[in-house]
């Protein structure tokens, strides 16, 4: 493998990335007031963005393209392969794999919750900051999932942003 995988997602405090219908409402409401969270200066280290389905949809809904400038592969089942030209659907992670390796990916941004947590079962991921927004939902899409092995994590730092968020980096020892 020839890419660093690094991910770069919000939880509550209760560790859901969103509401059981998908809804992250509880995060956009706070998110502005969070100041700068580096999330700007994380992407701009990206030259790719690997998302699944769900998130790719969700994205959609969005008023822009968040990724312009950056090669969008999207790791499907179901999605049409023709569905957007903007994107790559992968049907396989061994295929998507293999196309970031043959097109000699630097910097993956994996996103969602599926796809990080088939990263993380693969080995794939690097990296992990997470900023936890002190709000409790009390149910929804969890960050993480089950697993069949501990996975040990270096914690690098933590900083405080405004609203009482807080982020943590790790990192991902393979």
């Amino acid at each position: 493998m020839t890419f660093h995988a690094a991910v770069f997602i919000a939880t509550s405090l209760d560790g859901f990335i969103a509401r059981p219908d998908g809804s992250i409402d509880w995060l956009t409401e706070r998110g502005e007031q969070a100041g700068d969270t580096g999330y700007d200066e994380f992407m701009a280290a990206v030259d790719t963005v690997v998302l699944g389905r769900t998130t790719y949809e969700k994205v959609l809904t969005f008023d822009f393209w968040p990724y312009e400038g950056k090669q969008v592969e999207v790791l499907s089942t179901t999605l049409a392969g023709n569905a957007d030209e903007r994107i790559i659907v992968h049907r396989t992670l061994d295929g998507l794999v293999q196309t970031l390796n043959d097109r000699g990916a630097k910097r993956v941004y994996a996103d969602g919750g599926r796809v990080v947590q088939t990263f993380l079962r693969a080995g794939l991921l690097n990296e992990l900051t997470i900023t936890v927004v002190p709000v409790l939902i009390g149910s929804g899409i969890p960050l993480f999932g089950e697993l069949d092995h501990d996975i040990t994590l270096t914690h690098n730092a933590t900083r405080t942003l405004r609203a009482g968020l807080i982020q943590s980096d790790y990192t991902i020892h393979r």
